[in-house]
């Protein structure tokens, strides 16, 4: 067991918090490691040693970790009034600023937007807005959802039953009835012998089709995916996917919701991850890079469709009865505005896209590695395939702990990794240079070539 000084900040945090996605009992022992202050995509701990953050935090600090900017406007905004709602005609310029400029850059015509403070929220919302929808449209028994194997939606009640990792739902009796998923549209590791992405595609539609049709399409209302899928792993779509998928969707007048809350400004080398793979949804949830990370902020786009059916139920009922505190909170509203007036100002996309074939190479060319698998990315996105064979694409045995001996040593060189199973799932802050894209994939080439050592010895 590792002791700490009594009133350091080390014991004082086993003393009185609880981690998320955390072992719990071990962290009493191996205690937290406390990030102090960033610089850039860089974050230092509080014993002064530095990393490069190659998730971006939780794949959200797309500016990277500090920015006066943003803080002068947080200021600026709490000096002047700090909190008000959007509850009972109330509103505030941030917002309505923030909401034209979302408007004015969605992927698909949108014709209102609905803030909150949280990518879970923004989900939670959108299965609420579909119910909305559904009972506005006299069909209340289009009620089940169906989103995918392994995708990520949220923490919150109704979003992590969307998400299709079991993990989430262990011991607290979820996911909630009518929450389905359909395939892992995983290629790399769900493609059948001889099976090309096109075939592998259409098989992928088929299923959900027959999901709907064993479920029956007029119970079902509304299909959620990522773009990437973001905790799954990094794994991007095969291709032809999501033509196939809408066209199910469209077949039987199911509502799509593009979970934009990893994708969206400028990940995937487009502003939105819809751009990139063509996905032409209903709603949007949006969140994470909206901010830049500075403050908690998500938003949720609504089609015309959707929006005419929410004045219809506000008519029946006399308000549209659903909100969070914070939502549209001025100070968070305000960094998001200039969060994406940075953007444009730089270029972010046109980065992007500039600095992705140097990322795609360096990264991509991990395949020669013994460990490695597969490399498969688009803008400054990507999953790296651990595998104990390549020809079978086996992975190790578990007890055998490889990816936490990779993230060790890589952790040993300076380098924050984000694992999910046995891949590893890149997203550095967007601000990243070719030249620190060179500088994460030579750290990463050390941690596995430092991993392969221990495997041979051992």
């Amino acid at each position: 067991m590792t002791h700490f000084a009594a009133n350091s900040p080390h014991a004082r945090d086993i003393a009185t918090l609880v981690h998320p996605g955390t072992n719990l009992r071990k962290h009493l022992d191996v205690g937290p490691t406390i990030m102090s202050r960033g610089d850039g995509i860089y974050v230092s701990d509080d014993s002064g040693r530095t990393f490069l953050d190659g998730g971006a935090g939780l794949w959200c600090a797309s500016l990277g970790f500090g920015n006066e900017r943003l803080a002068r406007v947080a200021y600026e905004a709490m000096k002047n009034i700090g909190y008000y709602h959007l509850y009972r005609h109330a509103s505030n310029e941030a917002s309505i600023d923030l909401a034209e400029k979302l408007l004015s850059i969605a992927p698909v015509p949108m014709s209102k937007v609905l803030l909150q403070s949280s990518g879970s929220e923004a989900n939670d919302t959108a299965v609420k807005l579909v119910w909305y929808y559904w009972n506005a449209m006299g069909k209340p028994e289009k009620r089940k959802l169906i989103a995918r194997s392994q995708a990520y939606h949220g923490s919150g009640i109704a979003s992590v039953s969307l998400t299709g990792k079991p993990e989430f739902h262990a011991a607290f009796g979820l996911p909630l009835p009518g929450f389905l998923h359909t395939e892992f549209p995983h290629y790399y590791r769900q493609g059948r012998d001889g099976e090309t992405e096109e075939e592998f595609s259409t098989r992928m539609a088929d299923a959900l089709e027959q999901l709907i049709l064993a479920e029956g399409p007029e119970t079902v209302g509304g299909f959620w995916a990522e773009p990437v899928m973001g905790a799954g792993g990094a794994v991007l779509p095969p291709a032809g996917y999501f033509e196939k998928i809408q066209a199910v969707l469209k077949k039987y007048d199911i509502l799509f919701v593009a979970d934009e809350v990893i994708c969206g400004f400028g990940r995937t080398g487009n502003m939105w991850g819809s751009q990139t793979f063509g996905l032409k949804p209903d709603m949007i949830a949006s969140a994470k890079a909206l901010s830049a990370a500075m403050q908690p902020i998500s938003a949720v786009l609504i089609n015309e469709r959707v929006y005419q059916a929410m004045l219809t139920q506000s008519d029946r009922l006399g308000a549209f009865v659903h909100g969070y505190t914070y939502a549209g909170h001025p100070v968070a509203a305000a960094v998001a505005l200039e969060t994406l007036k940075i953007y444009d100002e730089i270029g972010l996309v046109d980065h992007v896209r500039a600095i992705e074939p140097t990322f795609l190479k360096l990264l991509g060319d991990m395949v020669d590695h013994p460990l490695v698998g597969q490399f498969r990315g688009c803008g400054l996105i990507g999953g790296l395939e651990i595998v104990a064979d390549k020809e079978t694409r086996a992975i190790h045995d578990k007890a055998l702990d490889v990816p936490a001996k990779i993230d060790a040593h890589a952790r040993e060189r300076g380098l924050i990794l984000r694992f999910v199973g046995n891949r590893i799932a890149f997203s550095p802050p967007l601000i990243i240079t070719e030249e620190q894209v060179g500088e994460m994939a030579s750290r990463l080439k050390g941690a596995l070539d430092a991993t392969l050592d221990d495997l041979t010895r051992g």
